[in-house]
This record gives C-alpha cells, structure tokens and sequence, in this order.
C-alpha cells in the first residue's frame, strides 16, 4: 500500500540510538475520505469534532507536506519523534533546510503551550545535531499566523 501512495508510514526521528525513543511507525491514509469511510464516519461535523477529529486533521496535513513534496519531485523525507516520557513532534520534515518541526493541532486558537513538544526536540536535537533544527511550525484550523516563541509560528491549514 506504501508502494503504491495509498498509506504514508511515517518512521521514528532520532538522533541519539541510545536514548529511549518510541521506535514504531505510524501509518496515514493519503486519502482522509477512506479513512472517515473505513472509520464510519459519514457526517464531515461529526468528523471534525469527534473522537478521532485530531487524527483526521493529522492525517490531512501530513497528507498535504507529502503531496506538496512529491509534485516537486522531491523524495518526501518526513517523521515523527516520541520520547519514552511522552513528548511528540507529529512531523519532522528534513529538508535542505534543516529538520523542520511540525505539530499538528485541531485548534483555531494557537497557545504557546502547544510548542512544547517542539522546544523539546530542539533541545535535544541540539545535543547531537547542534544546528540542523529549523524553525518550528504549529498547524491549526483558525486563520492567524502568529509567533508562540523564538523559532516557532503558528500557521493555518488553510495557508499551506
């Protein structure tokens, strides 16, 4: 299915082999359409606002860095990052750029707490890569771009 763009397996990021990561991958439908349908979701309201609401909106945007990349005929090199304690990054995007932190959030109103995970890959990528880490993003549903701190902008779906 990966072959073939009908999934995205997005695997673990990290820079230290030695420190205590989550290790498994994550597996998004490239078409959100299947996965409501699959999950049997047939209302778009109850979609967006029901348990499963956040994984949607993950997968959309996940969704979209991927075709984004693809049609520039880029080798999409996309992950995610988990710490054994609980701190996530949904995506990390490596790019000529550096490795770009993204966290996905079904919010239209963006908080400086939603970028914890961030500076937390930042710091610790800053222990093994020292300036490999770009600036950070926070995805949302509202209409605002905003900074939540140094090297991290909210920014909305709607915009990317």
């Amino acid at each position: 299915m990966e072959a073939t763009h009908q999934v995205i397996i997005l695997r673990p990021f990290f820079a230290n082999v030695g420190k205590r990561l989550v290790k498994t991958p994550k597996v998004y439908f490239t078409d959100v359409g299947t996965l409501c349908f699959l999950a049997g979701l047939r209302d778009p309201e109850h979609a967006a606002s029901g348990p499963m609401g956040g994984a949607i909106f993950e997968t959309a945007v996940v969704t979209e860095i991927f075709k984004t990349t693809i049609s520039r005929s880029i080798e999409p090199q996309m992950y995610f990052w988990r710490t054994s304690a609980g701190m996530e990054v949904d995506i990390v995007v490596e790019s000529g750029h550096g490795l770009i932190p993204i966290e996905v959030k079904l919010s239209s109103t963006p908080k400086p707490a939603m970028a914890q995970g961030i500076k937390a890959f930042r710091g610790d990528l800053g222990e093994d890569f020292g300036d490999r880490a770009a600036e950070g993003y926070v995805i949302h549903t509202g209409d605002i771009r905003l900074p939540l701190g140094p090297g991290v902008t909210a920014l909305p779906f709607v915009g990317l």
